[in-house]
This record gives C-alpha cells, structure tokens and sequence, in this order.
C-alpha cells in the first residue's frame, strides 16, 4: 500500500488524524530547530568554487523539478558558462559515499545513479554536462569544480539541503496544489513552513496553464505575502517528443492524435501526464498509476501486458528506467516514451537575465 492510500486510511479515524497530527508537530519542531540552527550559524554552510543555484520545492513531488533542472542547465550552457548538476541520486544502488559521475561517452546503469539523474544526463546527452550523483552534495560540487572545470552548479531538489551555500534559491510551486494542504509531513505534503520561502529568490509556478487566472492571481499574492518582492514566473510543462524505445527513433507527437493507447507512470502528478496525452489527441483506454520512483517488477509488467490489449503504452522517461531489464522480451508492440520540457510562459526575460548575471558574476 502507498503512502498516499495508508495516509488516507489513518485520516479517517480520530486515533490516526491524531498519530499524524502529533507526528507532524514533531516534524515541523525538527525542521524549524534546525533550519534556526543553519541560520545563527550554529551549524556551518560551505561555500563552494562556484556559483550554486538550488533547484527544490516545499512539498513532496508533482511540481516538475526535473524539466526546471534541465532548463538552467541548458539556458546556461548555451551561454557558454561550464555547469554541472549535483543530484541526491533518490534509490540508488551505489554506497552512499561514492560519487557516481554521469558524462557524455560513458556508460552508467541508472541503478547505479538513480532513475531522476539517469534521465537528465540522457536528456542532456552531446552538450557536454556532466551530471554528479551523491547524497552529499559538497563533496559532488568539489570533484565538478576540480575534474570539469564547473563555474556553476545546480543543485537537484536540494531547497532544504541547507549544508550547501547558494547564490540563487529556485523554488517551484504547483499551481495545482501549491502548498501541500498546509500542513507538513506527514499530515500534509509540506517538507517545511510555507515560511520556507523566505529563502528564495525566484518562484517558478508550474502547471500555470491547468488553473484559472484567478486562481493565479491568488496564489502570486500568498507568494507576496511571505515572500513580498520576488520574481515570480509561471510556467507549463509542454510534451517535446515521443521515443519508440524498440527502435530508439524519436517520433513526433502527431503519433498520437486519434489514437488508443494505455498510460503507466509513477510520478508525483500522474494527472497531469494523462492530462497531456489526451490533450495530444490519444484516447486513455487503460492508465496504470504506481506511487513515485516505484521500481517496477517482472509481475507488475506482465499484469500490464496481459490487459492492454495490444494497444501502444505510453510513459515516461523517468518511468521507462526502472522497467525490469528484460521488459524487451515481456512486452509486445509499441512502448512510447513521452519527452517534455518546461516553457515559460511568463518571466522568460527575467529567468534569461538572472542566470546569465549570476553565472558571470554579476550577482550574489
């Protein structure tokens, strides 16, 4: 049983809201002693021989951090800055002490690195970004300082990895569902206090595209209120592709118009996947959903292929990485993976002009 699902079932009696009320007091108790500790001093941050742009949240997934990653990363490569990515590798095989280097030449399985990374450095492949996988995030930015030269590094998902100064704090908010009910893990999605955002300097309001512009404008004022003056961008995650994985060949998103196909994901938002195919024209016959980063197994695959009925399965890069290694042989017809990216829709100037000042020195 999920998270999600045991939650839900704990809510509906006195005894478990009251379990997941004590426990959320004890959580937001640790996250504020801590984060009071950082801010005193108390506990150190380390600088780095670079800039650092953090890339995270306030909730637990379903706000697109990953396509977000890789736009820095592109916008600033294609400016000429050396960058790199430093990620936490979330379920990998490796020890926790090593550092696992994804590069364009060399061959990493994505158990040895975990499936989020795997798929940015298979996003990025032939522009020369080399993407460092360790829990400790100091110890990646030193060898991407020293081995490849890296002037900036991005950090994955690392909003509450205090340990690491940074110049600039990226912060995504799910239009959809921004402030994960409130209330903190593990009653609410929240990873800390909204409050949290006075650390940021620059909100990224993503899936701006699937509310209403009034319910923009009220989340853009609760974002003022704690945080008043911060640029706020809004954005919307666009399909950029289709990858018949059988054949490698990437296939425009025309293949989908009129057609049924079965949907499989693991992600934060399965919604808004599902959302997005039928909004390219495919009719969902099927859709299987599996809570986030869920390693699929043999038995789960051959449950898929016993009922979609010859149909086309469509999913996700993150999801087809952690498909079992023989899922060539278990599955029969077409598997699509969808590729996106994330589009500014408002901010555009501001997001150009912030990373290229920063990545040239000419912020702090």
């Amino acid at each position: 049983m999920s998270w999600a699902k045991r939650r839900t079932k704990l809510q509906k009696s006195l005894s478990g809201r009251a379990l997941l009320g004590a426990a959320s007091l004890a959580y937001g108790a640790g996250v504020l002693t801590r984060r009071g500790l950082y801010a005193i001093g108390a506990l150190p941050r380390k600088r780095m021989g670079a800039k650092v742009i953090c890339v995270g949240n306030l909730t637990v997934g379903g706000t697109g951090k990953t396509p977000a990653v890789l736009l820095a990363a592109e916008t600033l490569r294609k400016r000429g800055h050396e960058v790199a990515i430093l990620s936490r590798g979330y379920g990998r095989q490796a020890s926790t002490t090593t550092v696992s280097v994804l590069i364009d030449g060399r061959h990493t399985d994505w158990r040895e690195c975990g499936d989020e990374p795997w798929m940015i450095h298979q996003s990025l492949q032939g522009q020369g970004i080399p993407v460092l996988v360790c829990p400790d995030r100091v110890k990646a930015g030193a060898l991407a300082v020293e081995m490849y030269g890296s002037r900036v590094l991005i950090v994955d998902d690392g909003f509450q990895h205090l340990r690491l100064h940074r110049d600039l704090d990226v912060v995504l908010i799910n239009a959809r569902d921004p402030f994960g009910g409130r209330r903190l893990l593990p009653l609410g999605d929240l990873r800390e206090p909204i409050s949290g955002l006075r650390r940021a300097g620059m909100v990224i309001i993503t899936h701006a595209d699937r509310v209403t512009a009034a319910e923009l404008t009220r989340l853009r004022e609760d974002i003022e209120t704690v945080r008043p003056g911060i640029s706020i961008l809004e954005s919307a995650h666009k399909a950029d592709h289709l990858l018949d994985v059988k054949t490698e060949i990437k296939l425009p998103l025309t293949r989908l118009k009129d057609k049924a196909v079965v949907a499989l994901c693991g992600i934060g938002d399965p919604l808004s996947f599902e959302t997005q195919l039928e909004g390219l024209g495919a009719s969902i016959s099927q859709s299987w959903r599996f809570p986030d980063h869920h390693p699929y197994t043999a038995r789960e695959l051959k449950s898929v292929e016993d009922l979609r009925g010859g149909l086309p399965l469509v999913t996700t890069h993150k999801d087809f990485v952690r498909l079992p290694g023989d899922w060539r042989e278990r599955m029969s017809g077409e598997v699509l993976v969808r590729g996106i990216k994330l589009e500014l829709l408002k901010g555009r100037n501001v997001w150009l002009d912030t990373l290229d000042a920063l990545a040239s020195g000419k912020r702090r």
